[in-house]
């Protein structure tokens, strides 16, 4: 089976299907100067387009892990984000675990794993 690359730079690609999968890498808000709610909110309008762009969408998310800066500073603030995004019936797999991230203004940042129509 083929594997197609979309996105790709040198060290990684941002969306990879396989299988009737698609894999996003790490998605943020790429001007992470806000709190912790608005940049979860990019990053989840980021996951959305880059699902468009892979043919598929947030209800067919199998799996996302949330990489949060502060867990309890932001968990609850990242949440309430979260919960109004995602489909009713359809939330994914999901774990959410403390991370120091690659720069001190990143908050949060989600990998997914989605399935294709």
């Amino acid at each position: 089976m083929s594997i197609q690359r979309l996105r790709t730079e040198t060290r990684y690609s941002e969306i990879v299907i396989h299988n009737g999968t698609v894999y996003l890498a790490g998605q943020l808000d790429e001007k992470h100067s806000a709190g912790v709610g608005q940049q979860t909110r990019e990053t989840l309008a980021a996951i959305d387009a880059m699902l468009a762009e892979a043919g598929t969408d947030k209800s067919r998310i199998l799996s996302v892990t949330i990489y949060l800066k502060d867990m309890e500073a932001d968990y609850a603030a990242m949440n309430a984000v979260w919960d109004a995004w995602v489909p009713k019936g359809a939330a994914p797999a999901r774990a959410c675990v403390e991370s120091k991230l690659y720069s001190p203004d990143v908050l949060v940042e989600m990998t997914v794993i989605a399935a294709l129509p």
